[in-house]
């Protein structure tokens, strides 16, 4: 493998990100994500049906996590023998396909604007795409309380965690996380199908997330000192109290971090297939839930990056003094 000097990975790292900002995912050009997605769908076929469920889920966990850093370490290399210089654009561009903080922002403000216009039912089929509960009757009170969570919660996986890796091991080590993250998203449920088949890739995607996790919540609290209609002070407190109620070891910080910064809370009674289910209620209800807070959430979204943005900068610049 190519080991990239600690310059050339921040580098590396800020381009990624602002390739991010600028393009996101361009339609046209194959998605490596998308690819994983495929290649999950068709292992899970071949292994679901079969009578060793844990043990049938740890091989696919492990063949999709092997298989997605090894295929990226082949493609970094291969660019790199060609070119140096092409290796780093390789590089770059892969560790960009491990972010989606532009695919967020599109994907919760297309919620916002129809609230705006007071479409519900434009704003339940955006909502639909971007969470698994029911969103047929939801109001627009509800129908921003889950672009608020998605926001939230997906700061972790869509921009720390990826970057995070990127920073440890580049597009290879990015890459596999965003393997393990789309294992969780696809087979990781606690239901009857999944339980025990996907048990090993929920808990791979926990602990990848432990760290990353619990640096976007320092973050959430530093973005809100500068972000006036949120609250640094509330943001920490509400981390402290309310962060362990939620049944995700990770994802209560975030969710957390945000409702009490914004001084609304989060969580409450979700329905999946029709069947309710009670969500842990975080932060403090001192006012309703609406649509702005859906742009409040993707600015706290854009503040973590920039000052990830920031933090990168000023350590390259050490390290090139």
């Amino acid at each position: 493998m190519i080991w990239f000097s600690w310059p050339e990975t921040l580098l590396m790292l800020m381009g990624a990100i602002v390739l991010d900002f600028l393009v996101g995912d361009p339609r046209p050009i194959p998605h490596p994500v998308i690819l994983i997605g495929k290649w999950i769908g068709f292992w899970e076929s071949k292994l679901l049906p079969g009578p060793a469920k844990r043990a049938n889920g740890v091989l696919l966990m492990l063949i999709v996590t092997a298989s997605s850093f090894a295929l990226t370490w082949a493609a970094v290399a291969a660019a790199w023998r060609i070119h140096p210089w092409l290796g780093y654009a390789t590089n770059t561009w892969l560790i960009s396909t491990t972010v989606a903080i532009k695919g967020l922002k599109d994907a919760a403000m297309l919620v916002y604007r129809a609230l705006s216009r007071g479409d519900l039912t434009e704003a339940r089929k955006y909502t639909g795409y971007i969470v698994g509960r029911d969103t047929d009757g939801l109001d627009a009170s509800e129908l921003s309380r889950a672009a608020v969570e998605t926001v939230a919660e997906n700061t972790v996986d869509a921009v720390v965690s990826p970057l995070f890796f990127a920073l440890l091991g580049g597009a290879p080590l990015a890459m596999f996380y965003r393997a393990a993250n789309t294992l969780d998203s696809m087979v990781g449920y606690r239901n009857e199908k999944y339980l025990r088949f996907g048990w090993a890739s929920a808990r791979l995607d926990d602990a990848l997330n432990w760290i990353p996790a619990r640096l976007t919540g320092w973050m959430l609290v530093a973005v809100s000192l500068f972000y006036p209609p949120a609250s640094a002070s509330r943001s920490r407190r509400a981390v402290r109290d309310f962060a362990r109620l939620h049944p995700s070891p990770n994802s209560g910080i975030p969710e957390s971090a945000v409702a009490g910064g914004l001084g609304i809370q989060l969580g409450g009674v979700n329905r999946y297939g029709g069947i309710p289910s009670e969500r842990a209620r975080l932060g403090w209800a001192n006012r309703p839930i609406e649509r702005e807070d859906i742009r409040h959430a993707v600015r706290l979204l854009y503040g973590v990056s920039y000052l990830i943005m920031g933090g990168l900068s000023c350590a390259a610049l050490a390290l090139c003094w």
